[in-house]
């Protein structure tokens, strides 16, 4: 925990986000029995280096005064889906640590392993979520921020920035799938009751859905839909206790348009999500755009998080 030396944070989390060459920052507060407030979003361009970046904005934008998270780049860790070992608690990270030895392609002795439990009913075995980042790759995101004394107290990964997106769309008792499509690849989760069950990298970029002709779009769109199909049916067939009631989308391209293109292939019902359903943001009317919320997607995802 980052020693406050008495200083008193504002309420709710900062997330600082590197997304290519610029970070995104937001501010979310998020108090119990009531719907998450976005008190700030915002984008800024990375000039010279992160770290000159991350300078200007603890100044600027007075992050010293908040708790602060960030996400791990996609290629700083990995996630997989592994049985749960048959283990105590406090020995799980242990067992995990052995079996993904043979998973990822750094050493694992001293890796930093969280682990998230996917729910299971009746006899299936259980399975967990396993993200193991490198030691070294932890250690510079937290030297860096310690050197320019920002508070930084959370470390996640944008699976779970997506997921608590998601979470604030979900009917009860029901699954829901939710696809968010960046400047990187589609990133497609599946949640219910709060919980994630189902995460999923798919190739498709915005950048190329906007330089596309009309007709390699089309192309594209069906793709992405026959892959979201096929996903969709295997989870069905892995996770019958499990309705996935809709598909929401959020693109940072023509989001009505994917959308629409998705309907027409899709069985499930899809629709764009819209965060002024279940968050306030009357401060930032520029996030009234599906396009501007997918932007700051996994900024705000990152900076969901419970005030305990």
């Amino acid at each position: 925990m980052w020693p406050n030396f008495g200083v008193k944070f504002e309420a709710g989390w900062m997330s600082v986000v590197r997304h290519g060459d610029r970070i995104d920052l937001a501010h979310v507060i998020r108090a119990p029995g009531k719907r998450p407030e976005i008190k700030l979003c915002d984008s800024f361009r990375i000039e010279s280096s992160e770290a000159d970046a991350l300078s200007r904005l603890a100044q600027s934008r007075g992050l010293k005064r908040y708790r602060c998270s960030i996400l791990l780049g996609e290629s700083d860790y990995r996630m997989a889906q592994v049985d749960a070992p048959a283990v105590s608690e406090n020995e799980r990270v242990q067992a995990l640590r052995w079996r993904l030895k043979d998973v990822v392609d750094f050493p694992v002795d001293d890796a930093a392993i969280a682990v998230a439990d996917i729910p299971t009913e009746g006899g299936r075995q259980a399975s967990v979520f396993a993200v193991v980042a490198p030691a070294s790759v932890v250690g510079e995101r937290m030297a860096l921020f310690h050197e320019k004394k920002i508070p930084l107290e959370a470390i996640d990964v944008p699976e779970m920035a997506v997921r608590n997106v998601a979470v604030l769309f979900e009917e009860e008792n029901r699954g829901l799938a939710f696809l968010a499509l960046t400047q990187g690849d589609g990133l497609l989760t599946i949640t219910c009751r709060g919980e994630l069950y189902l995460s999923r990298r798919i190739e498709i970029d915005t950048d190329d859905l906007a330089r596309a002709d009309e007709e390699r779009r089309r192309q594209m769109l069906e793709r992405l839909a026959l892959e979201l199909q096929r996903t969709l049916d295997n989870f069905d067939r892995q996770y019958g206790f499990v309705s996935v009631s809709r598909l929401l989308v959020a693109s940072e391209f023509d989001c009505a348009g994917v959308v629409a293109a998705l309907v027409e292939n899709l069985y499930l019902p899809v629709l764009a999500a819209d965060l002024a359903a279940v968050a306030d943001f009357a401060a930032i009317p520029e996030l009234r755009s599906a396009e501007r919320q997918a932007h700051s997607m996994l900024a705000i995802g990152a900076a969901l998080r419970s005030e305990a």
